[in-house]
């Protein structure tokens, strides 16, 4: 995750309280959205960006887990994100984000 998005989620924590949010990411992979996973809850794993030591735990999930996919208008999804399920390790996305949450999410 780049330090301007860091930068938005720790403002948007701020200001609505970390309860408040959650975080869909999109990454092609399992390892780097778990590595963005673990940004929002646990803190900046690369200690470089403004997360760094910042715990928020907040809810974290990618968009193509069923609890996110089945909140999407199928038409939706299937016009902007199916083609690339067809692409994706999901299962190893899903494996990286269940961890990430079952350690990290506070909420």
């Amino acid at each position: 995750m780049d330090l301007e998005n860091q930068k938005r989620v720790m403002e948007f924590a701020e200001k609505y309280g970390p309860e408040n949010l959650v975080i869909i990411l999109g990454s092609a992979e399992g390892e780097a959205a778990g590595i963005a996973a673990e940004t929002v809850t646990a803190g900046d794993p690369t200690f470089a960006g403004p997360l760094t030591g910042v715990q928020l735990g907040l809810r974290v999930y990618h968009v193509c887990e069923e609890e996110i996919k089945n909140e999407i208008d199928p038409d939706i999804y299937d016009e902007q994100i199916s083609m690339m399920e067809m692409v994706l390790d999901i299962d190893d996305i899903v494996s990286e984000m269940t961890a990430i949450r079952d350690e990290f999410c506070k909420y």
